[in-house]
């Protein structure tokens, strides 16, 4: 990470929560005491900014300024609320191609899935406050400038962003292999969601529970899944052409 997308010291931190500035995650020293520091806590807490305790060397490894405990990582893009994208994309009445990535943890299959989804006219892409992959200069390049290009959405509950949309008309699918039918057998022509999960444990389940419908990509050979950012851009492309045609 680059040292201008830090802000280091309790009273800039703090008052880089107050101005709203987008903020990825905080790195506090684990002994930190004090009214300040419970002041800190209060704001962290309040906007669910991610906080990660760690011992003074890791501090002094990120910054040589006088960091006084706490290094804040700034985000490198403005994030977009999901609750207003989907009221706007409403009222213009157009067909809405939402993703939501669930548990997605790696940088360059992010990057690389946001960019198939700038060329697919996806509208916007959903991922979760905790447990997600960071927006850092890998992810951008990787995505060729795309994530700075489509509306990013960073949800608490992804359950609720997904209960949302469900009651605003939007059809949510689960791509998943567990019971699902051949991806081209859906009608993605009204308003729709594509969820994706991480490679290592797919969606959650309680996730997939909400969704309407579950699909999947057939697979032959020994291999047990395909790339998540390939499976996507297949899944992607589909919607794309049943909305062409």
């Amino acid at each position: 990470m680059k040292e201008s997308q830090l802000i280091y010291g309790i009273r800039p931190v703090l008052e880089a929560l107050k101005q709203d500035i987008e903020i990825d995650k905080v790195f506090l020293l684990s002994s930190l005491q004090g009214n300040l520091t419970g002041e800190l806590k209060t704001e962290l807490k309040k906007k669910n900014i991610i906080v990660q305790h760690v011992p003074i060397e890791k501090l002094d490894r990120m910054t040589k300024s006088n960091h006084q405990g706490v290094v804040a990582l700034m985000s490198v893009i403005k994030y977009s609320n999901f609750f207003e994208i989907i009221d706007s994309l409403l009222n213009k009445e157009e067909e809405i191609f939402i993703l939501m990535l669930d548990r997605l943890t790696d940088v360059r299959n992010f990057g690389a899935i946001a960019r198939t989804a700038l060329c697919a006219g996806v509208n916007a892409i959903v991922i979760p406050q905790h447990n997600s992959a960071q927006i850092n200069e890998d992810a951008i390049k990787t995505s060729a400038g795309a994530l700075l290009n489509i509306p990013i959405c960073k949800e608490g509950n992804l359950k609720t962003a997904i209960n949302y949309a469900k009651q605003m008309g939007i059809k949510v699918y689960a791509a998943t292999e567990k019971d699902s039918k051949l991806y081209t057998k859906s009608s993605f022509k009204g308003n729709t969601m594509i969820v994706l999960g991480s490679e290592e444990s797919g969606i959650a389940t309680d996730i997939i529970r909400l969704c309407d419908e579950k699909i999947g990509i057939p697979l032959k050979g020994n291999i047990e899944s395909l790339n998540v950012s390939v499976a996507a851009g297949i899944i992607m492309y589909e919607v794309v052409r049943q909305r062409t045609n």
